[in-house]
């Protein structure tokens, strides 16, 4: 049962039919042997390397589910530093605040209410996946015995909300002009982060004006999925900028890491496109810096980086990659298509806040409108992500390959990306699923008709097209 919700990248399940208080107390017990571990094999022997910080977001199972965790830490003689309702950056924030083994948030991010999870994080908040660790984890965790030995350690609850805001703060600077934005917390942290941070209404920051909209987080559940990638979660925020004018709209996901950023007319912003436009505000700062971005983005993302004079570095898709990327090559910037955006400034790890703290920031430097700002990365066609269902999805990736292999370049860094775009004026990339017998195309082309003929080429070949 405790390894059906040990997932690639974290651990996530419902409660309390696939996730229990059990099995959260296994958890912290594991995570806390495999946190030491790691911490000692690194050669951290300070005090505080006993020390595991725990954050949880505001699903009504969270508060159990934490309890239950910190008991299993304390019991294999880790000392907890409780944080409280935060945003999962928050946690990232303060492992490498009080210099932590790790951390653990309590959370389900942008699934429904009767999910819930946990995110691991070890010394300096580098991301604990299955292939760095969750493996460990989900072993120390199945051999966990609560009736053996007795909690020998002890917890602190602290509030570090003042050095959060500052940290993210630093991140802002409207140079004194006046932006008015609508947020959509999703009923989610951002609903407690943003009056934090920002101040209620955006009150702590001259020039700034915030209407909020579902940041009521007190009932754990949600007016819509916490999802900002699907569409119709954007709605509410899309008619409130038109309808109030605003310079701009945020929607953040359930545990605010990730955020889309909605233009001036109402229309969602490819993160892609934002990454471009991020891209080139990092590289006034470092210049010939590298930027990391998500190998499906738009190639637009790889010609402003390196019209900036950057280094553009592509990643494989998945937190724990980027954040990999970003610290291989001392990145300043990354951006995902997922909405995740990574900051050297914030050790390497995404922030939905230090996103929209340096969204503002560029907008208000640039005197452009939001639109304005994005419209040099949307030159080229884009398809967006199809799902295709299929029974061998190895067997027909081979079989693209091979179709292709004489007239395109193909690599393989995270499925198969194939490169005509010099040739044909098109490419694409095309991956697995993880969790269902899916494959996932995201292609683009110079123009519509090019990339509606690719389509209607490539479509046959990977099996049964899905609603999305």
């Amino acid at each position: 049962m405790l390894g059906r919700v040990f997932k690639a990248y974290d651990i996530r399940g419902t409660y309390p039919d696939l996730l229990n208080d059990q099995m959260a107390w296994q958890i912290g017990w594991g995570a806390a042997r495999f946190l030491f571990a790691n911490a000692e094999g690194q050669g951290q022997n300070s005090p505080m390397m006993r020390n595991i910080v725990v954050g949880r977001d505001m699903r009504r199972s969270s508060p159990a589910l934490s309890e239950q965790l910190v008991n299993g830490i304390q019991a294999f003689g880790g000392h907890v530093i409780d944080v409280g309702l935060v945003d999962t950056p928050f946690v990232y924030f303060a492992v490498n605040h009080l210099g932590c083994a790790g951390g653990i948030m309590v959370t389900a991010s942008h699934n429904p209410p009767q999910y819930n999870g946990f995110k691991i994080s070890k010394i300096g908040a580098k991301p604990v996946g299955e292939a760095t660790g969750l493996a460990e984890v989900r072993k120390f965790a199945a051999t966990a015995d609560r009736n053996t030995g007795q909690s020998t350690g002890r917890i602190e609850k602290r509030d570090l909300w003042d050095a959060y805001a500052r940290h993210v703060l630093a991140f802002l600077d409207l140079g004194g002009k006046s932006l008015k934005v609508v947020i959509d917390a999703s009923n989610g942290m951002a609903g407690t982060m943003v009056p934090k941070i920002f101040g209620k209404g955006g009150k702590n920051i001259p020039g700034l004006e915030i209407t909020e909209i579902n940041f009521d987080n007190s009932k754990g559940e949600f007016v819509h999925e916490p999802n900002p990638l699907v569409a119709s979660n954007l709605v509410q925020t899309q008619e409130a900028v038109v309808a109030q004018g605003a310079d701009l709209g945020i929607c953040f996901d359930g545990d605010a890491d990730r955020c889309v950023v909605i233009d001036e007319k109402g229309q969602a912003i490819g993160c892609d496109h934002l990454t471009a436009a991020l891209a080139a505000h990092f590289l006034k700062e470092r210049p010939g810096a590298a930027v990391i971005y998500d190998l499906r983005s738009t190639k637009a993302v790889e010609e402003t980086i390196r019209e900036h004079g950057g280094k553009p570095v592509r990643s494989r898709v998945g937190h724990v990659f980027m954040k990999q990327e970003m610290a291989n090559h001392k990145a300043a910037f990354g951006g995902e298509l997922s909405g995740h955006f990574y900051f050297r400034k914030n050790f390497n790890a995404d922030s939905g806040a230090i996103a929209m703290a340096t969204v503002l920031t560029v907008l208000a430097r640039s005197g452009k409108k939001m639109s304005q700002l994005v419209a040099p990365a949307k030159k080229y066609a884009q398809s967006g992500e199809i799902n295709f269902q299929i029974e061998e999805p190895d067997a027909a990736l081979e079989a693209v390959h091979e179709d292709y292999v004489e007239t395109a370049d193909i690599d393989e860094l995270d499925g198969i990306t194939i490169d005509a775009f010099a040739s044909h004026g098109w490419w694409c990339n095309i991956r697995k699923s993880n969790t269902e017998p899916l494959l996932r195309l995201n292609a683009e082309a110079k123009d519509a008709a090019t990339l509606e003929k690719l389509l209607a080429e490539l479509a046959p070949k990977l099996g049964t097209r899905v609603a999305h």
